[in-house]
């Protein structure tokens, strides 16, 4: 169960979930390949070598490839410990793993949802938010999938609030 299924008050239900976007990925993947490549030619080199120059060459082939495993592995476990969900009373953004770090913000506190999203987020559907309480909180979140979506549901969301549940047609 995520945190956001956990922490719903009474009569609260998840409207929309995005997370981060794959690209986020993208960094880790390419530097897990070069450095388990980088590891794998060490280790066919030890071939030309005596037993005991290849000794040290195996075990720096064998660290590249761990350290590039590694990266990538972060990385996932980052990605998968971001929520972002809208609910019908509140916006619930979650972050992180071992050290979380939550915002939850009522809908009636939100002044704005900025949406920046650069040509090739544009192109692959991800972007920064930053949410805007009264009061003058500024949270700023990169990378995440559909941010313009995400706004269009914070302001669905702020609409049905504010007009009582009426929709205006």
């Amino acid at each position: 169960m995520s945190y956001v299924q956990k922490n719903l008050n009474a009569g609260e239900n998840i409207v929309y979930t995005t997370r981060l976007h794959w690209i986020v990925l993208l960094r880790p993947i390419l530097l897990d390949l070069f450095l388990s490549a980088a590891g794998i030619a060490l280790l066919f080199l030890t071939a030309k070598l005596t037993k005991l120059e290849s000794q040290g060459v195996i075990f720096f082939g064998g660290l590249l490839i761990l350290v590039g495993n590694l990266f990538l592995a972060v990385a996932i476990i980052k990605r998968n410990a971001t929520e972002m969900a809208v609910t019908n009373k509140r916006v619930i953004i979650k972050v992180g793993y071992l050290t979380k770090r939550t915002i939850e913000l009522f809908l009636s506190k939100v002044e704005s949802v900025e949406v920046e999203q650069p040509i090739l987020g544009r192109m692959f559907g991800y972007g920064s938010i930053a949410l805007r309480g009264t009061g003058g909180t500024n949270e700023p979140f990169d990378m995440v999938a559909a941010p313009l979506e995400f706004r269009r549901q914070v302001q669905h969301q702020i609409e049905v609030h504010t007009t009582g549940g009426q929709q205006a047609q």
